[in-house]
């Protein structure tokens, strides 16, 4: 296992660092041509509206053909999307950058099956931890050298994120194993599903039930985090002396902080709260963090919002991803977790558009707000999660 969730980490560390170079810096680009905060709130909805497309039929495809050719795949499609994006002289090229961005993106649940795959029940929560820290280091990484290659030109940062991933794409191809194996169903919770459209409907015909009810949590802080927070630099430009040469260090700030949480502190907390309490928790803080946002107008503010947001982020996404490869049969696990990113991409395409949409007409930290109230009102689905910890899933058959 470790030797697997080594290779797939470098892979994903380098894949997130092109992704981070570059989305920083999409508000500044879009608004110098001409784009109002709407419009970037629609740049930034558009990856997701291709990713929750694409995530069931990766997942699907990662389950019958395997985890790796998916994997590739992706990495090559992201290295044509940044190549648009080093060249886009127009917003019509900039949307077509993260369309094609968010069909490479598509095979993030594929990742995530791939390490629920490789561990065991127990230790999946601290394996997807890993995993998270590792991205979570290229969005460290990433920002800052995204801003620092913009010395170099306009079209440096798009350039060198396609090139890492062609990089990477041949590491995957070199070192990257299969890891899906047909296993003993480790769990019948829920109603099993052979399609990705009946498996997309379970979500909202059954949202009460174990599964359905990750999907939903998942699905709404996700959309809460990473639906609003590109959207950041729009009021950073407004209340600080913070410019596209220099926002990826703050970002960098954000990223930084995930990377500690989720590789040096998740674990242990993990084992002192159990992963349903740690999911209440880091919902709490996540909420704490964006309603902060709207009060920046410092810096010690921003230090602190940005402090919040990642803790809360590095507690909720491991635990009740890990949760939901238990509560679902082996066999379909690739397609489940298609599914929890294409609810989380409906909610990245909805965040971003109310954010830019409220920031024109209600004011710049009024999403924040409204983001963090909508992830505190997730702490209702959390009940019962302790039921389905590792090792006290009952045995509870409903095949439908």
């Amino acid at each position: 296992m470790k030797g697997k969730l080594t290779v797939l980490m470098i892979t994903a560390f380098v894949d997130m660092l092109g992704l981070a170079m570059v989305i920083p810096l999409l508000p500044f680009y879009a608004t110098k041509l001409g784009a109002s905060a709407s419009m970037v709130g629609v740049l930034i909805a558009a990856f997701s509206i291709a990713q929750l497309a694409s995530a069931p039929l990766w997942g699907r495809f990662s389950d019958r053909y395997g985890r790796r050719p998916a994997l590739l795949a992706g990495l090559l499609i992201s290295a044509v999307a940044y190549v648009i994006f080093a060249y886009a002289s127009t917003l019509w090229l900039l949307l077509l950058c993260r369309v094609v961005q968010g069909l490479g993106g598509g095979t993030i649940g594929v990742v995530q099956a791939y390490v629920a795959d490789a561990s065991d029940p127990k230790d999946r929560a601290k394996s997807l931890g890993w995993l998270s820290a590792a991205t979570s280091l290229g969005a460290v990484v990433g920002p800052a050298i995204g801003s620092a290659l913009i010395h170099w030109g306009r079209h440096a940062p798009g350039i060198a994120s396609a090139i890492f991933c062609v990089l990477v794409s041949i590491f995957a191809w070199t070192y990257l194993r299969e890891s899906r194996v047909d296993t003993p169903v480790t769990s019948e919770h829920g109603v099993v599903h052979q399609t990705s459209a009946s498996a997309v409907w379970s979500v909202i015909a059954r949202p009460k039930e174990p599964a359905q009810r990750m999907i939903w949590v998942y699905a709404i802080a996700i959309g809460a985090f990473y639906g609003t927070v590109p959207t950041l630099p729009l009021i950073l430009m407004h209340r600080l002396p913070i410019t596209e040469a220099n926002v990826g260090y703050f970002v960098m700030y954000l990223g930084g902080m995930g990377v500690f949480v989720r590789g040096g502190l998740l674990g242990r907390m993990i084992e002192w709260l159990g992963e349903a309490r740690l999911t209440r928790l880091g919902l709490v803080l996540l909420a704490l963090g964006l309603a902060l946002v709207a009060a920046v107008h410092s810096y010690l503010t921003l230090l602190l919002a940005l402090t919040l947001m990642p803790l809360g982020t590095a507690f909720v996404f491991p635990c009740v991803t890990a949760t939901l490869s238990r509560v679902v049969p082996n066999r379909h696990r690739g397609l489940y977790m298609g599914v929890q990113h294409t609810f989380g991409g409906m909610s990245r395409v909805v965040f971003p558009l109310g954010a830019g949409i409220a920031m024109d007409h209600l004011g710049l930290g009024f999403p924040f707000v409204l983001a963090g109230v909508l992830v505190l009102a997730t702490l209702p689905l959390t009940a019962s999660m302790e039921d389905y910890a590792a090792g006290r899933i009952p045995s509870v058959t409903k095949v439908g």
